[in-house]
């Protein structure tokens, strides 16, 4: 079966998936998996217009399924990035790239950031694509990196290349209750999303909730000039000082189904706030209120003296079916080379989310973020999300899962190269980047 996607027409779309790890429930599993046997929505199980040819996995989980999954749908399983890309040969034969650094075995920095290797995968990934000189596009899941010159870097650098980039959270196309957004071009005067669990990795899925609804405000966005994280009682008593609103917390708190009545210190733990500056005068905020307390993502805004909050729902069950979403916007931007939300978006919440871990480790001190005042943008692009406040249809139906161990594992496929070159081979053609040495 794997000999075969070698012959397949030329018509047909190809993915490869590069992943740091893939295990049941894993970024791998929920999403790679979409792109495999279906995308479930509301609407129905809407099936995928591409085929993942290559796969690609730097660690090997203890519960790994990624073998698994490669043997029983013929998946080349490659021990390197550039093989997968060009499928063991000397040329790219792959038409897009999903690009999953989310979960493995990688060190902490000072700060509490997870090394994810996102920049040295985008780094070999876009060497293949500059060598071949043809473009493809490539989605990168979550943040664009742990630091933002990283984050820079893959941005200029796909822009150099031409690649289409795009990058995001699953949050902000998931269900909403009541189904609102903030009305295009609409004046904004404080905004504020509710967010729960680990501070850098859910953290930046409340950014991306805040930040897609305060880019849709009346001048488009503007840049954010300085980013504070407080931790602990610090929250509260910044709180009681109004440099965050509480009555904005309750109402956001008010409208999670099954959350406390009551936004009560004492029952909260190792909770966070990120005050962010915007550089038009708006101000935002993540209130993270830390595990068990809520169990979802909430958005709250004021405009004027009229509040508007809404709840993210996530929870569809087996099939995870927020990544059903987030999956097929992905295969409409593979197919199409249009991001349907902007990458700007997701750059600036790396910048604010690294400013917060930064400000964090230095005991909550006020960053500024030159770099981020000048990251101006519209809004871009509608994503395919669901309407209803819940979900409902394929979203619940049965999804097939395998257990780890219990069905045959796909062999790697020996990579051959031992990186010896010839000076010829070496040659880097005009404006093609040599990479680090």
């Amino acid at each position: 079966m794997v000999d075969d996607i070698h012959t397949k027409s030329d018509s047909v779309f190809r993915i490869a998936a590069v992943v740091t790890s893939y295990f049941p429930n894993s970024h791998a599993d929920v999403l790679v998996g979409k792109f495999i046997q279906g995308f479930p929505t509301d609407a129905g199980l809407l099936p995928p217009r591409s085929t993942v040819v290559s796969l690609y996995i730097e660690q090997h989980h203890a519960r790994d399924i990624g073998r698994q999954v490669a043997h029983r749908f013929g998946i080349r399983l490659h021990e390197s990035i550039r093989a997968a890309l060009t499928l063991g040969g000397d040329d790219l034969a792959v038409d897009a790239v999903l690009l999953i650094g989310e979960h493995g075995d990688y060190p902490i920095t000072s700060l509490g950031q997870e090394m994810l290797p996102r920049r040295h995968f985008f780094e070999q990934i876009a060497a293949v694509i500059a060598a071949a000189d043809r473009p493809i596009p490539v989605y990168n899941d979550k943040h664009l990196a742990y630091r933002w010159d990283d984050a820079r870097w893959m941005v200029e650098t796909a822009t150099s290349l031409q690649v289409p980039l795009w990058a995001g959270s699953a949050v902000p196309m998931a269900w909403r209750c009541p189904h609102e957004e903030h009305p295009d071009g609409a004046g904004l005067d404080e905004a504020m999303a509710v967010g729960f669990h680990m501070v850098e990795r859910y953290g930046f899925h409340a950014l991306e909730v805040l930040q897609s609804q305060v880019e849709r405000r009346r001048g488009g966005e503007t840049g954010v000039r300085a980013v504070q994280c407080l931790s602990g009682e610090a929250v509260w008593a910044a709180g009681r000082e109004q440099r965050w609103s509480m009555t904005l917390a309750q109402r956001a708190l008010a409208a999670i189904e099954g959350s406390p009545d009551e936004l009560d210190p004492d029952r909260i733990i190792d909770p966070h706030v990120f005050i962010i500056e915007y550089v038009d005068g708006l101000q935002g905020a993540v209130l993270m209120l830390g595990e068990g307390f809520v169990h979802k993502f909430s958005y709250v805004e004021r405009c004027g003296t009229n509040v508007t909050a809404w709840e993210y729902h996530l929870d569809s069950g087996l099939t995870h079916a927020a990544f059903g979403y987030l999956g097929r916007n992905i295969e409409d931007f593979f197919l199409s080379g249009t991001p349907p939300t902007p990458l700007d978006r997701t750059l600036l919440t790396t910048g604010v989310l690294e400013a917060a871990m930064i400000s964090r480790g230095q005991g909550g001190e006020r960053v500024e973020t030159p770099h981020l005042a000048n990251l101006r943008y519209r809004t871009t692009g509608v994503p395919l999300c669901p309407t209803a406040p819940r979900p409902c249809g394929a979203s619940l139906s049965p999804w097939p899962n395998l257990d780890p161990g219990a069905t045959p594992a796909a062999v790697p496929i020996p990579t051959t190269r031992d990186g010896t070159t010839t000076a010829e081979q070496r040659r880097v053609g005009p404006g093609r980047p040599e990479g680090r040495r």
